[in-house]
């Protein structure tokens, strides 16, 4: 069913998932800003926002996730 959807709107769909996921458990928070393509920014908030995990946070978690979905993304941003 998902191929009625924009490459934006998935990977808006799964940014979403993460944030509950990440909300939940850890109480923080990420949204995505921009995708051209090939580059994906987000904003981590919440109890991200200043942790010393955070990195871990954005390239384990998210990064690693988006990845699975979306082999062709280059990288993962913070903004």
């Amino acid at each position: 069913m998902t191929e009625n959807y924009s490459d934006y709107e998935k990977l808006k769909g799964l940014i979403e998932e993460l944030d509950d996921y990440i909300n939940h458990y850890h109480g923080g928070s990420v949204n995505l800003i921009s995708f051209d393509g090939k580059i994906v920014r987000v904003k981590l908030g919440g109890a991200c926002e200043g942790c010393p995990l955070s990195p871990s946070t954005l390239h384990g978690w998210v990064e690693g996730t988006i990845r699975q979905f979306f082999p062709e993304i280059e990288s993962v941003e913070s903004v």
